[in-house]
């Protein structure tokens, strides 16, 4: 018997390619959509029996808070995740939030319809193989490289970052020079051993690589409150 299924996934295409094969199958969807926002609404009001929920970044803050809402709200819907090859965190963030399942986004259709069963029928719905592959990386975690902020913060001293915050808010070289009540010419050499150890060739460019890597959020608590004030 076909399974009452509502599809949501944040690539439209997907959404409705995938519909289109379940109902060629026998199943029943309800709704295929891609909402920027309400997917939780469409799928409390339609009232499916399993949700397959598709995200490509299961691992990001918040992305499950649509599903957390459907089992609050209509605990009898099950829901299924359809996302990328997993990480163990973000296997853990869907079932947290209340998930059944979760099927890979390149499994077959008989993947799917075997985890819509499942799902429908209160089991877990997850391949052996996927929860063998987070288990291994929770237990053999791969080194992480360095913080590239962190990195360049060491790099450079009180006195550069001070002056890197300055060049990061727009001021030149005379600013720099009244707000730290140094020398002109001291200030332009700080500019310079600032854009040599980061290894750019200009203040913009040093501006933003500090904005990319975060430096400049982990420079300002080290400032000394005058600076900081400025």
């Amino acid at each position: 018997m076909g399974v009452r299924v509502v599809v949501v996934d944040e690539h439209r295409l997907l959404a409705e390619a995938l519909a289109s094969a379940l109902k060629l199958r026998g199943h029943r969807v309800l709704a295929a959509a891609a909402p920027a926002a309400g997917a939780a609404e469409l799928v409390i009001s339609r009232a499916p029996e399993v949700c397959l929920f598709g995200t490509a970044t299961p691992a990001e803050p918040g992305v499950f808070e649509p599903v957390v809402r459907i089992k609050r709200e209509r605990p009898q819907i099950a829901v299924v995740v359809l996302g990328p090859v997993p990480s163990p965190r973000g296997i853990a963030a869907a079932f947290a939030a209340g998930a059944s399942g979760y099927v890979r986004h390149d499994e077959r259709i008989e993947g799917v319809e075997r985890a819509l069963a499942k799902a429908r029928a209160g089991e877990v719905a997850i391949a052996p193989q996927l929860l063998q592959g987070a288990f291994a990386e929770l237990l053999n975690p791969a080194a992480q490289p360095d913080d590239e902020g962190s990195r360049l913060l060491r790099l450079l001293t009180p006195r550069e970052v001070e002056v890197l915050v300055r060049v990061a808010e727009g001021e030149d070289t005379r600013l720099i020079a009244a707000g730290m009540e140094i020398a002109p010419s001291t200030a332009r050499t700080h500019v310079q051993r600032v854009l040599m150890k980061l290894g750019v060739g200009s203040r913009l460019e040093a501006a933003a690589l500090a904005a990319r890597t975060g430096l400049l959020d982990r420079a300002l608590p080290t400032l000394p409150a005058a600076a900081a004030r400025d």
